[in-house]
């Protein structure tokens, strides 16, 4: 039995939030000679990634993988560590104050 390591990139449509998840697939014959495959998270089987993922931002099961290493090539979909520090630049409303 083959086993292969994947690395699966999902994005939320309803919070848009984009992450990873990692996999261990088997690779394999039934005893009847057809081919299976065996999709593990954390040694326990699950089923495979297209069907039921939860987005763990908003638990929506509104989600879409990507092709395998899409994200290697579209860093700026992933978001960051931390979030940006404020602006500190004052706004300004474009509306006159009154004058009385």
């Amino acid at each position: 039995m083959e086993e292969v390591h994947r690395k699966l990139p999902f994005e939320c449509r309803r919070c848009w939030h984009v992450w990873e998840e990692e996999y261990l697939v088997r690779y394999g014959e039934d005893r009847h000679g057809n081919e299976r495959q065996v999709w593990l998270r954390g040694g326990v089987p699950v089923p495979p990634p297209s069907e039921g993922a939860i987005c763990p931002s908003c638990g929506s099961q509104h989600c879409t993988t990507f092709p395998e290493g899409y994200l290697r090539r579209h860093p700026e979909l992933i978001p960051p560590a931390e979030p940006a520090p404020p602006d500190e630049t004052p706004l300004l409303s474009p509306v006159p104050k009154r004058l009385y």
